[in-house]
Formats: C-alpha cells, sequence, structure tokens
C-alpha cells in the first residue's frame, strides 16, 4: 500500500511558487502509481506529477495530490547500435549525462540547467540554442504513458503517433510519463568562445552569426548597446578554461547581488550596474573547452523572475530594437541583465512553441537579490505585449498572462491536443488552476 505525506509544502527552485498538497508521494514502481491513481479517483481529488521544481511559474502547484517522481530515475535500457537510451521519468538530466558518458554517448543538446527531471524538460518544452537543433522534445523517440483509467499507453512516430506528438510536449495533462526514450549522439567536446559586440552589428549580421556557429547565442545588456556573444562548437581541443573564481562569483555572484539589492532603493542605478558588469565581466574574449553537458550547462545565479517568448525568427531584429526603444522611452521602468537571445529548428510537436517555424527565444529577467521582489509590471507588461504582436509563444514553464483564446490563435494544432487531452484524462483529473488557465 502506498502512503502519502501530510503538511508538505512545495515550492519552485526561485521561490516564487508554492502549494501545499493535501498528499505528497514518491512512488518507486509502476504499481504504486496505479494506486495512487486509484486513490484520487475514490477521493475526487486531481494528481500533480513533478519533476526538478525548477519551473518559474505555478505549473506544478498543486493542493490536491502531488506526485515526485525522484525514486524512479533508472537507466532501463540502452542501444549502443541505435544510439538510443530509455530512462524512467524521475531521472535527473544532470544524472543521465554522467551515465551517458560511460557508453561514449550524449545529448546533442541541453538546457542550462541538469537538475531537472527528464519527464518535466520535454513536458513544458524546455529549449537551448542552435538553429539546428529543435527544443528538447524533438530528441524523444518514444515514450511510455499511464492515462488517467490506468491504462499504459507506448506511443512513438511509429506506434500511437498522434498521441506520440502530442506527449513530447505533454504540460504533465495527458497521464504520468513513466519512461522516456532518448536519441543520443556520440560523446563529443565543444569549445565555448565569449566575445563582445554591439546590439546593432549581431542583428545586422544575425545570418552570419547562425552560420558561423552550431550553438550560437547572445546577451543583450538593457540600457545600452552592449552585447555578449558566445560561440559553441565541436572541438577535438582538450578540457581547458579561463574562468576565474574571484570574477565568476566574488563579482559575478555575491557584488551583483548586493548591488541589485541596493539599486531596489535607487532604481536608476541598474542602468549603471548593467554597464559597469559588462565592463567587468564580459569586455574581453574567453575560452572554454569541456565535455557537451558541461558548456551546455551554465549557473543561474540567484533566485529570479522570467519570461521567455519564441517569435518567428525573421523578427528578432524588429522586436529587439522595440524592446530597447521601449526602455529608452520610459525612463522609470528599468531591465535586469541579460536579454538573453536563443534560437531553435521548428518541428512538429503541437504545442512546442516552435511548432512549424524556426524561432528566436527572447528571455528577460528580474531578479531577487536576497529573496527580495523587484517591481517588474511595466516591463514584463511592455515585454509580452512586444512578443505578441511579434506573433510569439511563451515557454510553457514560465510565468506568462496568456488565456486559452490566445493559444487557439498561437498554435495551429492547439484544438487537436485538447481532443486528445480529453479522450485520455475526460475527468481532468492531471488538471491544475495553471492549467486550467490553458484549456478553459
Amino acid at each position: 500500500m502506498v502512503h502519502g505525506q501530510g503538511g508538505v509544502k512545495f515550492q519552485n527552485w526561485a521561490r516564487t511558487y508554492g502549494s501545499s498538497p493535501e498528499l505528497y508521494f514518491q512512488p518507486t514502481s509502476v504499481e504504486e502509481i496505479k494506486e495512487i491513481l486509484d486513490l484520487a479517483r475514490q477521493r475526487s481529488k486531481r494528481v500533480k506529477v513533478v519533476g526538478g521544481g525548477h519551473s518559474p511559474s505555478d505549473i506544478a502547484c498543486t493542493d490536491d495530490f502531488m506526485v515526485q517522481m525522484g525514486k524512479m530515475n533508472k537507466i532501463l535500457k540502452v542501444d549502443e547500435e541505435k544510439r538510443q537510451v530509455m530512462v524512467e521519468a524521475g531521472i535527473l538530466l544532470s544524472d543521465l549525462n554522467v551515465e551517458l558518458s560511460k557508453y561514449g554517448l550524449a545529448l546533442a543538446n541541453l538546457g542550462a540547467v541538469s537538475e531537472v527531471a527528464a519527464a518535466g524538460v520535454i513536458g513544458t518544452g524546455t529549449h537551448n540554442t542552435g538553429i539546428k537543433h529543435g527544443i528538447l522534445p524533438t530528441q524523444v523517440v518514444a515514450l511510455t504513458l499511464l492515462t488517467a483509467s490506468g491504462e499504459i499507453l507506448e506511443c512513438s512516430e511509429s506506434v500511437d503517433a498522434e498521441i506520440f506528438q502530442a506527449a513530447r510536449l505533454h504540460l504533465g495533462c495527458l497521464g504520468v510519463v513513466l519512461t522516456i526514450t532518448f536519441q543520443c549522439v556520440p560523446e563529443f567536446y565543444l569549445q565555448e568562445t565569449t566575445f563582445p559586440s554591439t546590439l546593432q552589428e549581431v542583428l545586422d549580421n544575425l545570418d552570419s552569426h547562425l552560420r558561423r556557429s552550431e550553438y550560437f547565442r547572445f546577451l543583450w545588456f538593457p540600457h545600452s548597446e552592449n552585447v555578449s556573444i558566445i560561440y559553441q562548437d565541436h572541438t577535438n581541443k582538450p578540457p581547458s578554461s579561463s574562468a576565474n573564481w574571484f570574477w565568476d562569483y566574488a563579482a559575478g555572484y555575491y557584488l551583483l547581488e548586493f548591488l541589485l539589492w541596493i539599486s531596489t532603493f535607487l532604481p536608476v542605478l541598474v542602468c549603471w550596474i548593467n554597464r559597469f558588469f559588462f565592463w567587468l565581466l564580459f569586455t574581453g574574449k574567453v575560452e572554454h573547452v569541456n565535455l557537451s553537458y558541461k558548456i551546455f550547462n551554465y549557473e543561474c545565479r540567484f533566485r529570479q523572475h522570467v519570461q521567455d517568448w519564441a517569435i518567428p525568427i525573421e523578427k528578432t531584429k524588429e522586436a529587439l530594437l522595440e524592446l530597447k526603444a521601449g526602455l529608452e522611452n520610459n525612463p522609470k521602468v528599468v531591465a535586469h541583465y541579460p536579454v538573453e537571445v536563443r534560437f531553435a529548428r521548428g518541428d512538429d510537436i503541437l504545442l512546442s512553441p516552435c511548432f512549424q517555424r524556426d524561432s528566436c527565444y527572447m528571455n528577460i529577467i528580474m531578479y531577487r537579490p536576497y529573496g527580495k521582489d523587484v517591481p517588474r509590471l511595466d516591463y514584463w507588461l511592455a515585454y509580452e505585449s512586444i512578443m505578441k504582436k511579434a506573433g510569439g509563444r511563451p515557454h510553457w514553464a514560465k510565468a506568462h498572462t496568456c488565456t486559452r483564446k490566445d493559444f487557439q490563435k498561437m498554435y495551429p494544432g492547439f484544438q487537436k491536443f485538447c481532443t486528445i487531452r480529453e479522450e485520455l484524462d475526460p475527468t481532468g483529473m492531471f488538471l491544475n488552476a495553471y492549467l486550467e488557465k490553458v484549456f478553459y
């Protein structure tokens, strides 16, 4: 008999959202998950499955039953010939990366954070950058799903293909993902090269940068023209690093947090802080070489609020210049650095922000120095307005103000996804407040 724990307080990593589930479960087997769903049906409770809790929104929150998958974290099968790995849904990518390395394998692309569960990563549409690479769910070739009725569905491009097209980015609302099979590549090293530029230069030569580097992204420092360009490319060079603890942590973390805290009393300082830190940390050329996952992952610094929308790639310049002009015309609105700009290939996953189009992701951030909230509403609304005008779609894991009416316009496959969801979960067992705004 599976036992749930009462009195657990769930908080996401940024401590911006939380909830108090009635019962908190950590199952170790499929049978235990079936028992939890049986109990939920008997008591008319909803079920929310969580992984690493990194989503900066309330997508993982519930006051009913919470199922934390951290104990279902095994690698089930490695097919070295096909370079595919089948894993339990709760495995953290940080553990998977290390295990894949033992077989001489790697994932072709990863997000910035690896303390995240495999099912959560695909369920929210996690992405990195590289116009030849899709979002992380595009690396999934098969998965198994336990539906609200207790049925186990196996799906792939050749088996239940329509459900597969939906389930690769499932939002946690189609059932409990049990296993995922990832397509891997041979293990590889990356050289990361970071160098300074200007916003005008990078926007005028965007196509050239995209061609020049496989994993290209850039950081814009609001209230200035300053940009840091980051190239990441395959290399045969041995691991090396020009990182410096003092600058990366003493300055880039502790000093930054302290100055941002002071700026909560004097907001005008933010413009100066952005320029000062660009000058301090980003004016030189810096190179690192390491295993791919050690380059893809980077420090997210301290707690933060973020928004991240995907717009058609051809709108990149127009949208970024409009955001810059909006900040210049409203001196009272301040924006922390950086605005991170990344790129992803189009795909055919129903609720992918990159559905049927190559995309630019534009991520804005407001840090919470020492946990203190900073006024951000005007910046957030101005940004969302620009993103909507450019035909944008929000990252599912991140906070946004969109509703069903918006998603119906944004996603050609939205109704198809809704139909599949209603078939798999007719009573709404896997819904929560976040998902109700999406579907109702």
